[in-house]
C-alpha cells in the first residue's frame, strides 16, 4: 500500500482525491452511495454572503463529452450555511472546504471572515471567476491586478489555508497564479469552467437563458492539463488540478503534470462513486510502478529534451 497522504500548505490530506464545488452538494447527498470519509476533502457548494436565487432556467445543457452550466451560484447565503449546513457536516472525517464567491471585494471579504470562525472548516477556495459587478461584469480572475486585489483583501482577514480557484478564460494562467501566490495564496486550484455556448437550431435560440455558460467534463481535460503543467513551472505553492477527470488515469496525468491533489467534478453526476475508484486506482498505480508515496508523482513528467 502506497502512502497517499499529501499536503496543501499545512493542511494534510489522507489522499489527493477531492470533489469539486458545485458537483457534490455538501457531501451528505452522496453518503448513500459511498463512504465520503475516505475522500481527501470535499469542496462544498459555492457560498456567497447573500442569498442568491441563481440564473433563470434553462441553465444546464449537455454537450459532446461535457456539459454547460449557468446555475449562477444559487445558495442561501453564508449565515444559512453557518446555522443550518455546518452543524450537519462538521463531524465528517474528511476536510470540508468552503468555496467562497462574491460580486465585490467587500462581499468576498465579509464571507471569508464569517467562514473563518468555523472551527471544522480548515480552508476556503476563493472563486475569483464570478462576475465583478463593480467592474461592469468583468471577472476578478481574468487579470493579474484583479486577482491580486481580491486575494490581498481576503488574506488580511483569513488566516487559514487559502486556495484560489483560477479561471481558464485568460491569456496566461501562470501569470495569474504568480500574482495570487505573491499576495499570500497557499494553493491554487485550476481550472474553473471554460466559457461556451449551445444553440437550438430548431428555435434558432441559445439553449441557456444566459446565452453563455461554463463548459466542463472530459472535453476540457487537455486544456486543463496544459494549464496545470504551465502553472507548475511558474509557482512554488501546491496546485489542485481539475477539469474532466473521470478515472484514475486522468488523475495520474494531472499529478504528473504538476498537481499535488485533484478534484473530481462533472463525472460525479455520471458515477457517484468515481472518487473512491480513483483513490483505489492511484494506490494500485503506485504499487505497480514502485512509488512508495503518491507525492513522488507530482511533476514527475518524463520529457525528452
Amino acid at each position: 500500500m502506497a502512502n497517499l497522504k499529501v499536503n496543501i500548505g499545512s493542511l494534510e490530506l489522507k489522499n489527493p482525491v477531492m470533489t469539486a464545488s458545485g458537483t457534490f452538494g455538501y457531501g451528505s447527498e452522496y453518503a448513500d452511495f459511498m463512504d465520503i470519509n475516505r475522500l481527501g476533502g470535499i469542496f462544498v457548494k459555492g457560498t456567497t454572503i447573500e442569498h442568491r436565487e441563481g440564473n433563470p432556467y434553462p441553465r444546464m445543457a449537455e454537450t459532446p463529452s461535457g456539459m454547460l452550466n449557468a446555475v449562477g451560484l444559487q445558495n442561501k447565503g453564508a449565515n444559512y450555511f453557518i446555522e443550518k449546513i455546518y452543524p450537519e457536516i462538521k463531524d465528517y472525517n474528511t476536510h470540508m472546504i468552503v468555496n467562497v464567491s462574491g460580486s465585490s471585494i467587500e462581499s468576498y471579504v465579509e464571507c471569508a471572515e464569517k467562514i473563518s470562525g468555523l472551527e471544522k472548516i480548515p480552508a476556503i477556495e476563493l472563486n475569483i471567476s464570478c462576475p465583478n459587478v463593480k467592474k461592469g461584469g468583468m471577472a476578478f480572475g481574468v487579470s493579474c491586478s484583479g486577482a491580486a486585489e481580491v486575494v490581498r483583501a481576503v488574506r488580511k482577514v483569513y488566516s487559514k489555508i487559502l486556495i484560489v480557484k483560477l479561471s481558464p478564460n485568460v491569456t496566461d494562467i501562470a501569470e495569474i497564479a504568480k500574482a495570487v501566490e505573491y499576495e499570500g495564496a497557499d494553493s491554487v486550484s485550476l481550472i474553473n469552467t471554460l466559457l461556451g455556448m449551445a444553440i437550438n437550431v430548431e428555435t434558432r435560440k441559445p439553449i441557456l437563458s444566459t446565452i453563455t455558460g461554463g463548459l466542463s467534463g472530459p472535453c476540457v481535460k487537455p486544456v486543463a492539463l496544459r494549464m496545470v503543467w504551465q502553472t507548475y513551472k511558474a509557482v512554488k505553492i501546491p496546485i489542485i488540478g481539475l477539469g474532466g477527470i473521470s478515472n484514475w488515469k486522468d488523475a495520474v496525468e494531472f499529478i504528473l503534470a504538476g498537481a499535488t491533489a485533484i478534484q473530481v467534478g462533472t463525472y460525479n453526476f455520471i458515477d457517484p462513486t468515481v472518487s473512491i475508484k480513483i483513490i483505489n486506482g492511484l494506490n494500485e498505480y503506485c504499487d505497480k510502478f514502485g512509488f512508495k508515496s503518491v507525492s513522488e508523482l507530482t511533476g514527475n513528467l518524463a520529457i525528452t529534451k
